[in-house]
């Protein structure tokens, strides 16, 4: 018997990273999935998921009447959506002096703007139904600030306290509100950093995590099966580090 049995996940960002991640791992568990990305899902990711029911949309998380329509199609197939992963996200670097506008724009409408977007036509469902729980990414920057990351820090902490918000608010109706915070995970947003350039970079990143490497995205589709399950029943309005203890503290040892 799988840990999501019978339940119905809508997983934005679903075609790649942490996102796929978390449909695989789902799909295992026993859980529908309906996924929402502006890319197509690959083939054997679709294959991967197919037999416990599968659907997914081609759309962008900024745009709320597609939004509206692709969570009323998935609970009109569906019947319930019991699980959310708000996985969108985009990157961007730059600090407030150097940031583009648009480039702030962009950070800040894809990953805090369309969080709250789906959450907003899926809470409504959740609330009906007695329960749910919803499961937004976030980063270690929503906690710490970083250098040259000023749209990520700022979007990232604004889906933390956003979290903290829809925990308080629907807690009494069911609806159990939490958010993951990874360090640096292998994913294709963070492949830039194994180009030619960054590698030096990269490097004293992975070092600076206690565990010396950097995650993966299975790592994290674990905590959120966790989060989507049953057995996370009392834990609501909660930012959960994935990040290899790096958020711990600072170590002087060698």
């Amino acid at each position: 018997m799988g840990r999501l049995d019978g339940k119905v996940a809508i997983i934005t960002g679903a075609a790649s990273g942490i996102g796929a991640a978390c449909a695989r791992r789902f799909a295992e568990e026993g859980a529908a999935v309906a996924g929402i990305d502006v890319a197509e899902p690959p083939d054997d990711l679709v294959a991967d998921l197919s037999p416990t029911g599968f659907d997914s949309w081609t759309l962008d998380v900024r745009e709320e009447p597609q939004i509206a329509g692709a969570v009323a199609e998935a609970h009109s197939r569906f019947g319930h959506l019991d699980v959310l992963v708000n996985a969108a996200g985009v990157a961007g670097v730059g600090d407030v002096a150097n940031v583009a506008a648009d480039d702030w724009d962009r950070v800040l409408d894809i990953n805090l703007k369309g969080t709250f977007l789906v959450s907003k036509h899926v809470v409504p469902h959740m609330v009906s139904q007695g329960g749910g729980s919803i499961i937004n990414l976030a980063s270690i920057e929503g906690l710490w600030a970083f250098p040259l990351q000023a749209a990520d820090t700022a979007a990232t902490g604004g889906v933390v306290m956003l979290t903290k918000n829809m925990a308080i608010d629907y807690g009494a109706a069911g609806v159990r509100v939490n958010c993951m915070c990874p360090g640096l995970i292998d994913t294709p947003m963070t492949s830039i950093l194994k180009e030619p350039g960054f590698e030096q970079f990269y490097e004293q990143f992975v070092k600076l995590h206690p565990l010396g490497r950097a995650g993966r995205p299975a790592e994290v589709a674990n905590l959120a099966l966790f989060l989507a399950s049953d057995e996370s029943s009392f834990v609501s309005g909660a930012a959960i580090t994935v990040d290899g203890g790096l958020t711990a503290g600072a170590s002087f040892l060698q």
